[in-house]
């Protein structure tokens, strides 16, 4: 089932919670809502379920207006973070309410209803608990029970909010390769609501990128991340650095004088002494140690003093506060990231003072 959202917006008082949202979900798709708190992802998500009412806008599934639908007749499943199991029933008999809950017309026998619960249980790999009580299972077998339970009434589209938000970290990275695998050989139209940019990045097909109540980005993990749309969108995904500037015709400068770094920004071309911000990567940060000649040289970097060196695992995590007069363009602390071999054939000592050269940037003026 495919779903279009068109123009809806919310306000809770004085709160515009979502403005004029616009967007179209295919048929058989895996979208994350991904978005800081408050940025109205959870209430566009209940909104398509029904569990909440847009003050404007439409709701469309496969061209059919729902706006106005009843939550119990609009077919759709819904996973909550805090699992919402009843505590009084096995994990069989959770997964079969929804079906015992159907119409008498409509609602299938018992043998029926105990034939599906069992492919269900198989289906998430938790067959062998169908006697047990949730308070039985761990947290990620119970989000599993949850989850079946919202595939039983056969939905055409499935919501998950913050589904593994409650879970430690372990658990969520098994949980969510097991999510993709399971919506492969199911294809539900699904959504699913997260503040975790690597659960979007890693699980989703398409990643809408929320912010004050609006879609700031639409698009495949490897666009967004690739290819953000605004300095939001390259601030929230992932780790980075901020270094303020001037662009002037296609170059960025930070810093004043000789000792300035000028990064290239040819898409500022027309850009005239414009206050201007520039996004680099820690691990598109080049890093050395600092030499005779580098505070006059015009592209020599940033130089900075190495506050602290994190070596875990392949990578070392270097936190540097830039010297004063550097080219910092009044960044306090910045990252960079390195092999953890490169960190310790360079031999850096925490104190001593090296210079970091950004191999990469994104370049936005304000």
């Amino acid at each position: 089932m495919s779903i279009a959202i068109r123009e809806v917006s919310k306000d809770f008082g004085t709160f515009k919670a979502l403005r004029d949202v616009n967007l179209d979900i295919a048929s058989g798709e895996l979208v994350a809502l991904l978005g800081p708190s408050g940025c109205g992802k959870t209430t566009l998500l209940r909104i398509i379920a029904g569990l909440e009412t847009a003050d404007r806008g439409h709701i469309l599934f496969s061209g059919e207006d729902t706006t106005d639908v009843n939550v119990r007749e609009r077919n759709v499943g819904f996973v909550f973070q805090h699992y919402a199991l009843f505590r009084h029933m096995t994990v069989f008999d959770n997964v079969a309410f929804g079906l015992r809950m159907k119409p008498r017309a409509a609602r299938p026998t018992e043998a029926v209803i105990k034939e599906k619960v069992h492919a269900l249980l198989n289906l998430v790999q938790l067959d062998w608990l169908a006697d047990r009580y949730p308070a039985q299972l761990s947290g990620g077998q119970r989000q599993r029970i949850a989850l079946a339970r919202a595939l039983a009434v056969e939905p055409k589209v499935l919501l998950l909010d913050e589904p593994f938000g409650a879970l430690d970290a372990k658990v969520r990275k098994e949980l969510r390769r097991w999510l993709r695998r399971l919506h492969d050989d199911l294809h539900v139209t699904s959504i699913f609501v997260t503040h975790d940019q690597e659960e979007a990045l890693e699980v989703a097909d398409r990643v809408v990128l929320m912010n004050s109540g609006k879609v700031e980005q639409v698009g495949t993990p490897q666009d967004v991340w690739d290819h953000p749309a605004s300095p939001f969108v390259y601030g929230f995904l992932g780790d980075v650095n901020l270094f303020h500037g001037r662009a002037h015709e296609g170059e960025m400068q930070l810093g004043e004088g000789p000792g300035g770094l000028r990064l290239a920004s040819p898409e500022h071309s027309a850009a005239q002494d414009a206050k201007a911000f520039a996004y680099v990567r820690p691990h598109d940060l080049e890093v050395r140690r600092y030499q005779a000649g580098d505070a006059t040289h015009a592209q020599s970097g940033i130089a900075a003093k190495l506050l602290r060196a994190i070596v875990v695992g392949p990578t070392a995590r270097l936190e540097l506060a830039p010297l004063e007069g550097a080219a910092s363009g009044s960044a306090d602390i910045v990252e960079a990231h390195i092999s953890a071999q490169q960190f310790r054939e360079m031999d850096f000592k925490e104190g001593e003072t090296l210079v970091l050269t950004p191999r990469k940037a994104r370049v936005f003026v304000a």
